[in-house]
């Protein structure tokens, strides 16, 4: 049954449009508390930077105490910094306001079970059934209470400090810091700075409407024309919420997410410490999954979405694991993804092996990958047209062993993405505006 509501990564949407209101985040809250807070208990509740954060907050907390529950605020934090203080505190549930990389005027709501998980599917669709319902308020003396936590920043720092290989810190290293405006503005800088490091900070300066605006993970263009201008050591780019990162080398190039899961899974195989197989999804590079294999590196795909990630993580035993994105899990680590503590990891290996990034990426290769979004009347599903499906087949016999088609429709939007990848540019390119051609004249 698909949920009305709760997207790949809770709910999202134009902030003032439904369901994006105050009114629907008392309501929401209330539902949650309903589901997972039912005879009181504690709810955490974190932010990013945007403006409408400050009244999602207060509605959130508004529908927790009045359902019975107390609330701790955490203030601006990065999404996994949330989850790991959901642990820290007991509390009951995690709370997210976040659009993650989008613009000011979108926001989010997302949550964590107590675990520092994602919620499952199950209890998404038990939340949304009361959310036809008006908030619930108890009588006065079973209302919950609400009050800050000023130290919440300074134990996620140290947390993500801890993650470090005993005896390893980042002094000798220069490193220009992306904040995207967000979550981490405040402790990427300090983590980086408190280990050792010579830290540039770009984006650390939100203002409310600027988060992800010409800076973070999908706009790292300042930041690889930085690096090799002020002789950096390497760049280190976070998206708006801090879940998700890229690099970039010492001579300006982008390193996203599959070339990080490449270096983090060859060195922990290096090392014998790696357990499980590593997953990526079904978008990412082909050139990983062959480099991988090289080395007898086991390698699976799951659903795009790094809760899908995180669930085959968990089936296989895995422990690394991520999105061509950004989303990198290292569950060994973290229990949700953490771009800080992600390039934490991936500075580490830099200092213990002496060398630099793009040496450390040099063994996977990266094959041509073009992407386009055809979108559509209504929304569809390109595996049920017979037509559609012809012309996949007809593609991936021409790509023979060297390439991929994938079609998938969003889960946001009425958008079908179409990838194909191969070791040939010009035909990845062909054949993608071939098949995008078949989509829009299938899907309109």
């Amino acid at each position: 049954m698909s949920k009305k509501f709760f997207g790949t990564d809770g709910v999202r949407g134009t902030v003032g449009n439904e369901p994006m209101t105050a009114d629907f985040a008392m309501r929401l809250s209330s539902a949650a508390a309903q589901v997972l807070v039912p005879r009181g208990g504690t709810v955490v509740i974190g932010k990013d930077t945007r403006l409408s954060g400050y009244m999602f907050e207060s509605a959130l907390e508004a529908g927790f105490v009045a359902a019975g529950a107390d609330v701790l605020l955490l203030g601006p934090l990065p999404t996994p910094g949330i989850a790991r203080l959901t642990q820290e505190f007991n509390a009951d549930l995690g709370v997210v306001i976040s659009a993650s990389h989008n613009l000011f005027f979108d926001n989010g709501i997302k949550f964590f079970d107590r675990s520092g998980s994602k919620l499952s599917d199950d209890i998404e669709h038990q939340i949304e059934k009361h959310l036809g319902n008006p908030a619930i308020t108890l009588e006065s003396r079973m209302l919950g209470k609400a009050k800050r936590v000023d130290t919440a920043r300074i134990r996620y720092q140290d947390f993500c400090a801890s993650t470090l290989p005993d005896g390893v810190n980042l002094e000798g290293l220069k490193v220009v810091f992306d904040g995207a405006n967000g979550a981490g503005y405040k402790v990427g800088p300090r983590t980086l700075a408190n280990l050792g490091a010579e830290v540039i900070p770009i984006g650390c300066s939100p203002n409310g409407l600027n988060i992800n605006d010409g800076c973070g993970s999908t706009k790292p263009d300042l930041v690889q024309l930085t690096v090799p201008v002020v002789k950096a050591d390497v760049g280190v780019v976070l998206d708006g919420d801090g879940d998700r990162v890229v690099m970039v080398d010492e001579t300006g190039s982008l390193v996203d997410g599959d070339q990080l899961l490449y270096v983090l899974a060859t060195s922990r195989h290096a090392e014998g410490g790696l357990e499980g197989p590593v997953v990526g999804t079904v978008m990412s590079n082909l050139g990983l999954e062959h480099a991988l294999q090289d080395r007898d590196i086991e390698f699976r795909r799951a659903a795009v979405g790094d809760r899908y990630v995180l669930e085959t993580l968990r089936e296989t035993g895995g422990v690394i694991g991520g999105e061509t994105s950004g989303h990198m899990i290292v569950l060994d680590k973290a229990t949700t993804g953490d771009g800080l503590i992600c390039a934490l990891q991936i500075l580490a290996i830099m200092k213990q092996t002496g060398q630099p990034l793009s040496e450390l990426v040099a063994g996977m290769p990266k094959y041509p990958q073009t992407m386009v979004n055809v979108r559509t009347e209504r929304r569809m599903d390109p595996g049920k047209s017979p037509e559609i499906q012809d012309a996949v087949a007809r593609a991936e016999v021409e790509l023979a062993d060297s390439g991929r088609v994938v079609l998938r429709a969003s889960g946001t939007e009425p958008v079908i993405r179409v990838m194909v990848e191969g070791k040939d540019r010009a035909q990845v390119v062909s054949l993608a505006e071939q098949l995008a051609s078949v989509v829009e004249r299938t899907a309109t």
